[in-house]
This record gives C-alpha cells, sequence and structure tokens, in this order.
C-alpha cells in the first residue's frame, strides 16, 4: 500500500487497509509417526500417508515379525488422519535376499539362460512377475528379429514393457533394456549355441525376498538427525505430534534388545518429545505382564517421569490377516487412532479416555478394581473389557511427576496453543517494535484464545476467569525493546477430566425428602 507521502498528483486513490486481528490458526493435533520394519519401501526416510492403500504401495503389506504394518492399520481403523512411517534397518543385514526368479530357454528346457532379481531387497520383491509374450509386429517399417519378445515386468499397477528385444548383442539386447527398470535387474547367467530366444509366452513369479532385516539394534531406533533417519530423524518434521515404536517390545520378546536396549529406545522417545514440545510419546510394555510386573516394569525398571510419555496397558487381541486368526498386539497404533479420532469429533482439550479400541476382540488379561487402583496413580492407563460397552481406554494420564500436568488432555492442549501461536504470528518478525505491534499481538492471540474458550477448551465462565494475553510496557521495558525482544504473556486455564465421578446418596425416612 502507497503512503500518503507517495501520492504526487491530483485524484481518487483507493487503499486497502487491514482491520482486526490477524487470525491465528490452529495446527494439526494428531500427526503419527512410526518407527519400525515394514516389508518394504526405503530405509530411514519419514514418508507420510493418510490412508491404508497408500502404505501397502510404499511399505507393502502385512508381513510376520513386524508389528508397525499392523499399528498403521490399527491407527487408521481406529479414526487417524495422517502419519509418517520410517523404516529402520540395515541395508546389509538383508542384502542378497532379494527375490529372484528364472527364465529358461525354449530350446532346452531346464537351463536357466537369465537370472531375475529384484532391485530392492526385501518381501516386496516376491508381488513381482516377469512375463514373456509375443514380439509386437509394426503396421509399418521394419519388421522385428524373428527371434524378438516383449518383456513384461509387473508389481500390482507398476508395469514395466519392454517391447521387440532379443537375447543377441547390440542395441535390442532385453539385459540393457531392462537396465533401466526401477522393479528388477537381469542377469545372464547361462547360455547354449542353440538357445538363442526365449519362449513365445509364460510367466514366472519372483520369490526368496527377505522378510525382515536379521537384527535391529537400539542404534538404528534411534538414528541420527543429519542422517534424517530414526527416531532422531523426527526433528525435521514441525508437524508430527506422536511419536509410536511398534515394534520394540517384539525385539525385546524375541532377545534382539534387552532392558536397558529397551530403555534407551523409549527414553529417545520421550527426550526428543521433550525437545520439542509439540508431541508425545505412546509407550508400550512387554507382552505377557500381569498387574503387579507392568507397575514394576514401569514404575522401577523404566522409571520415567515425564509430562510429554504416556503408557497404555495391556495388550489388545485383533484380528491377523495374515495369520488367519486373533492374536496380541501392543496398543499404540490403535491409542494414536483414537487420539485423533477424539481430536475430530470432540477436541484436543478432551481427554482421549472412556473410547471404544475399534476392532478389539479382547484384552490379554483382565483387570481387577484393586489391581487398577494401583495402576492408576502410577500413570499405567488401563484398557478394560465392560460387559455391552466392548474394550475401552479407562485412563488419561501421563508419566509425570508433576501433579499440574498429570492429564494427556492437559499437555496436548498446551501443546496445540503453543505450537499455534509460534506459527500464527511468525508476521510480527521485524515489525515496528511499539504500542501498535504490542496491541495488535494481544488481539491476535486473545481472539484465538476466545475461540477455544467457546469451544469448551478453558474453564471459566467468562473469558477473563479463562486466560489473559499481556503486552504491554510492564512486559517490554525500554532496555529490552532496544535489544529488540517482545515479551508477551499468556495465561490459560485449561479443562480437566472428570476423572472421578461421586455420587452422594443417602436414606431419607419415609415422607422425609424435602425440597431446597
Amino acid at each position: 500500500m502507497a503512503t500518503l507521502s507517495s501520492i504526487r498528483s491530483p485524484g481518487v486513490y483507493v487503499q486497502e487497509v487491514a482491520s482486526g486481528p490477524r487470525p491465528i490458526q490452529g495446527v494439526g493435533t494428531a500427526v503419527a509417526a512410526f518407527v519400525g520394519i515394514t516389508a518394504d519401501g526405503p530405509y530411514d526416510q519419514a514418508v507420510k500417508v493418510v490412508n491404508w492403500s497408500q502404505f501397502t504401495r510404499t511399505f507393502g503389506t502385512f508381513v510376520d515379525g513386524a508389528n508397525l504394518p499392523y499399528a498403521v492399520h490399527q491407527f487408521f481403523d481406529n479414526g487417524g488422519g495422517a502419519a509418517y512411517v520410517v523404516r529402520v534397518g540395515s541395508l546389509a543385514s538383508d542384502e542378497g535376499q532379494r527375490a529372484t526368479a528364472e527364465l529358461t530357454s525354449s530350446v532346452r528346457a531346464g537351463h536357466a539362460v537369465y537370472r531375475v532379481e529384484a532391485v530392492d531387497p526385501g518381501a516386496g520383491g516376491d508381488a513381482i512377475t516377469v512375463a514373456v509374450e509375443p514380439k509386437v509386429e509394426p503396421e509399418g517399417g521394419e519388421a522385428p528379429p524373428e527371434e524378438a519378445f516383449t518383456l513384461v515386468v509387473r508389481r500390482g499397477d507398476d508395469v514395466e514393457r519392454y517391447e521387440n528385444v532379443t537375447s543377441r548383442k547390440g542395441a535390442a539386447n532385453v539385459v540393457t533394456a531392462v537396465a533401466e527398470s526401477r522393479l528388477v535387474r537381469l542377469t545372464e547367467v547361462g547360455s547354449s549355441p542353440v538357445a538363442e530366444r526365449l519362449p513365445a509366452s509364460g510367466e514366472v513369479a519372483l520369490t526368496g525376498g527377505a522378510a525382515l532385516p536379521a537384527r535391529v539394534t537400539p542404534g538404528d531406533y534411534l538414528g541420527d538427525v543429519t542422517a534424517r533417519s530414526g527416531i532422531a530423524g523426527l526433528d525435521a518434521l514441525d508437524d508430527v505430534t506422536i511419536v509410536c515404536v511398534p515394534d520394540l517390545a517384539a525385539a525385546y520378546e524375541e532377545g534382539q534388545l534387552d532392558a536397558d536396549g529397551f530403555k534407551a529406545v523409549q527414553s529417545a522417545m520421550i527426550s526428543h518429545c521433550e525437545a520439542r514440545k509439540d508431541r508425545m510419546a505412546i509407550l508400550d510394555t512387554p507382552r505377557g505382564l500381569n498387574a503387579q510386573q507392568v507397575h514394576e516394569w514401569v514404575t522401577e525398571k523404566m522409571a520415567f517421569s515425564s509430562p510429554f510419555a504416556t503408557v497404555y496397558w495391556p495388550w489388545v487381541s485383533m484380528w491377523d490377516t495374515l495369520l488367519g486368526r486373533a492374536r496380541l498386539f501392543p496398543p499404540s497404533g490403535a491409542l494414536a487412532g483414537i487420539w485423533s479420532r477424539n481430536d475430530d469429533t470432540r477436541g484436543v482439550h478432551k481427554a482421549p479416555a472412556n473410547e471404544v479400541v475399534l476392532g478389539a476382540l479382547d484384552v490379554e488379561q483382565a483387570l481387577t478394581r484393586k489391581e487398577h487402583d494401583d495402576l492408576n496413580p502410577a500413570g499405567i492407563n488401563a484398557i478394560r473389557a465392560f460387559p455391552g460397552r466392548g474394550i475401552v481406554v479407562w485412563g488419561g494420564r501421563t508419566l509425570a511427576s508433576d501433579a499440574q500436568w498429570r492429564y494427556v488432555n492437559v499437555r496436548r492442549l498446551f501443546n496445540y496453543v503453543e505450537s499455534s501461536i509460534l506459527l500464527g504470528t511468525q508476521w510480527s518478525v521485524f515489525e515496528p517494535n511499539d504500542q501498535k505491534l504490542w496491541q495488535r499481538i494481544e488481539r491476535s492471540v486473545g481472539a484465538f484464545l476466545l475461540g477455544l474458550w467457546r469451544d469448551g477448551a478453558l474453564f471459566g465462565t467468562t473469558p477473563t476467569e479463562a486466560y489473559y494475553v499481556k503486552c504491554d510496557a510492564e512486559t517490554n521495558p525500554p532496555d529490552q525493546v532496544d535489544a529488540g525482544y517482545v515479551v508477551i504473556e499468556v495465561g490459560i486455564a485449561p479443562v480437566k477430566p472428570a476423572e472421578f465421578v461421586v455420587f452422594r446418596i443417602s436414606q431419607l425416612p419415609t415422607g422425609g425428602a424435602v425440597a431446597e
């Protein structure tokens, strides 16, 4: 907009003037990050998926020995919207375990002339087929050689066709043509003077791809921020709000990790969330623990104290499509989906508890009231089966020792408010540091918090009881302004869950009830 001093000639001028506070857009609250093992896909690279089909196209489907694909499926089944997936493991651990097949000469049956090998290691190569079809006769022009054929490489909807290739040396050589393939590589491993062409038709399927890395170490999970690998690599993602490592318990059970390794990985999850202050970790426990053992595991062996971490127990029984029967799963994937569903239907201020675990058939172990009395103060959120109500999340606490950060929804509400204000006030950087700027910031933040109060996220019958925003000469003395600082104080009163609902019922004598 031109200033008045820049107007030089007579005339009528129209100027657009910004009015009212600059709106602050609320950030996303339920974008999960899953770190672990998959059947296929790139290693140590965060890939965003928004549905199960996208996941399978990049990382393959369910695979025996890996919980991450099931966790992602449970996340979407329970209302999850978007997730990042980071595949960990060493390429060297399954190098050479690529799916393979052989193309055989039609002249000397059983004599392998070409070896077909999947480009990527892993079970994803098992979905590849290679078909030999007749040559393509052109409508005009030079006819292809008699021994020419068409090679078709297919993995799902991904199809590659190499038309009119031959086994002879030259520009049309099949090995040279397939060198451009993203799916397979071709190697001539045997030949015969009379075996100059492949069969006119036929199809082979690649097999033998490695389903899982040979071994995944704590270092694979921890990763490196520079390489954007593992948990540390999540630091480059600003929209993640939930962190899960669903394969950790299985690695511990199989002996790949000891208790110290288990603790190191979960400690890294918590440290990452505490450093970012915009996300929380959902921790799993090992399978097979009873109520007393899980209490000891959480309070003594792991001994975490953080408002940015929460743990749910016991494991839940769900249907395993791969095995064709029900089996136990760690609950972190389903809980991440429940958090997302709760945010969509009620809001981040509502505790993600008293929510049904969709897809759950049973729990690993039923709880008594006395056992639950011991677990709840320790921050262990129970998953319980109630007759007529299904499998329900029956806890909403963090692992914080500080009572003001006891509840998951309180910590997540502050994460949401802080991230939204941080992103929504970037316009103020390098603005003239005067009273006008202070008032504009106050109005913007105040309008955002007013909306939260109206949505029921803040406690109080009036806005003044629910929040305050202060940005004036008191928070910005002259020496601070000269140093380039603007300080804004914000206070909010979060709503806390009604965790204990108590009815006091007394018996009155007959005819003694009196309305007051």
